[in-house]
């Protein structure tokens, strides 16, 4: 059967593509990547395919490359930043493969929320904090359904990770503040998390945006809210703790010896 490969490529560090996605891409006969979001170090990998910029085609052009190309029996190779599953618009494409008999396989990537997180040097759930994180994207152009406004979603004070949005920031900071978050949340936004020219900007829900705004920073950034930026308080894991039985470790007793 003929296929076709969804492959995550990472955040931008080129290190930080999987082995398996390196692997596709070396070999791909076709590459559809997205634009300027794939590294050029990572289409370097590729030495022998024909590749082709999504950037520049509509989405009947990347289905017919797809298409034709996986019933030639070809390595076709469609490759998304970060994990394909997390905006990346692939339901629309397996589906469309499918009717036409193609086997979709995807092969998921690091995505950009993990490496802000990392660059941040913070843990996003956090005993005695949060142990919830929601990923939306602010309502622009594309519509999210009422029950996911950020007012609403802001209700649950958990760790909040916007894509796609930084250029909406100001909407985000009064939605969140109106959802109940204290103006005096942090904020962290990560811009181009990973890359060289990465940047970080903290702040609070009253002044991020200022601060980016003064950094001129309108897309390719994660925005995260939360008390998990910089926490006043938290818990120990329990995970750890000596009294803390599970089923690899029994708990230490701590009773005090004669």
């Amino acid at each position: 059967m003929s296929k076709v490969y969804f492959v995550g490529c990472g955040p931008g560090d080129p290190e930080l593509i999987t082995i398996k996605a390196k692997k596709l891409v070396q070999k791909a006969d076709v590459l559809v990547y997205s634009g300027s979001l794939i590294p050029p170090e990572i289409i370097k990998y590729n030495k022998k395919g024909k590749k082709y910029d999504a950037a520049k085609l509509v989405r009947e052009e990347i289905f017919d490359l797809l298409l034709k190309n996986s019933k030639k029996g070809k390595v076709v190779v469609r490759l998304h930043d970060g994990d394909p599953a997390i905006y990346g618009a692939i339901r629309e494409q397996i589906d469309n493969l499918e009717k036409k008999d193609i086997e979709s396989i995807v092969v998921p990537g690091v995505t950009s929320f993990l490496a802000s997180a990392a660059a941040l040097g913070t843990q996003l759930t956090l005993p005695g904090v949060t142990q919830t994180m929601i990923i939306t994207r602010a309502e622009s152009r594309t519509k999210v359904p009422k029950r996911e406004k950020i007012s609403e979603l802001a209700k649950h004070q958990s760790t909040m990770i916007f894509y796609l949005s930084v250029h909406l920031l100001t909407k985000i900071t009064k939605e969140a503040i109106d959802g109940g978050y204290k103006k005096t949340t942090p904020v962290a936004v990560v811009y181009k998390a990973s890359r060289k020219d990465q940047k970080i900007i903290l702040g609070t829900l009253s002044d991020i945006a200022s601060k980016v705004k003064a950094k001129k920073i309108t897309m390719t950034a994660i925005v995260i809210i939360g008390d998990v930026i910089k926490p006043k308080t938290y818990e120990y894991s329990k995970l750890y703790d000596k009294t803390f039985s599970h089923g690899f470790r029994k708990a230490k007793s701590t009773k005090k010896k004669n």
